[in-house]
This record gives C-alpha cells, sequence and structure tokens, in this order.
C-alpha cells in the first residue's frame, strides 16, 4: 500500500487541477465579454447555428421518395413561418423539431 503522504499529494494534486480546469473558463471569460470578436459572434452565430441545423437536417432530403419527403418539407416550412413571425431561435427550433417528428412519427410509426 502506498505511502499516506503519496495518497495525500496524489488528492491535493486532484484537487488543485480539477478546481483550476474548472476557473480557467470563468477567468478567461471576463476579459473575452468586451471583445468586438464576442459582439460580432453574439450577432452573428444565432443566424449560422440555424443555417448548420437546417443543412444537417436536409442531406438525407429525396424529393422522389415523397412519403419521406413531404414530413421534412413540411416541418421546414413550419419552421420558417414560426422564425419568421415569431424572431424567437429556441422557439423555432424546438416547435419545428416537434412538427418533424410528430410528421414522421405518424407516417412511419
Amino acid at each position: 500500500m502506498p505511502d499516506t503522504g503519496y495518497l495525500i499529494a496524489a488528492v491535493a494534486t486532484a484537487v488543485a487541477a480539477t478546481w483550476a480546469l474548472r476557473a480557467l473558463p470563468f477567468a478567461a471569460l471576463a476579459p473575452l465579454r468586451s471583445s468586438p470578436l464576442a459582439v460580432y459572434l453574439k450577432k452573428a452565430l444565432p443566424a449560422g447555428v440555424m443555417v448548420v441545423l437546417a443543412v444537417h437536417t436536409q442531406r438525407d432530403f429525396d424529393p422522389h421518395v415523397p412519403d419521406r419527403a413531404w414530413p421534412t418539407a413540411a416541418a421546414l416550412a413550419f419552421t420558417l413561418t414560426l422564425h419568421l413571425w415569431r424572431r424567437n431561435i429556441p422557439l423555432s427550433v424546438l416547435s419545428g423539431t416537434l412538427v418533424h417528428v410528430l410528421l414522421a412519427g405518424a407516417v412511419f410509426g
């Protein structure tokens, strides 16, 4: 069995590393909040995330298979309409996902 001092040192090292790794993001976050890049990303990322989600969702879209295509097209139209009406990204994404799941479940379930 290892020496008691060795065990204490190992636990202390693990505690220090865990604490430092959890505190580091908060320490680095403060100077970044006022940076011009952070301000730009705050404005640009929501639209970018929506585009990535839409493209990823449509990657397997095949209009030649209508029974698989219409739930996706209907959910996409619903999501776009809801987003243009309410301008609320979480609402649009969650509602569009729910509509797609319900329609796809009705077709394939």
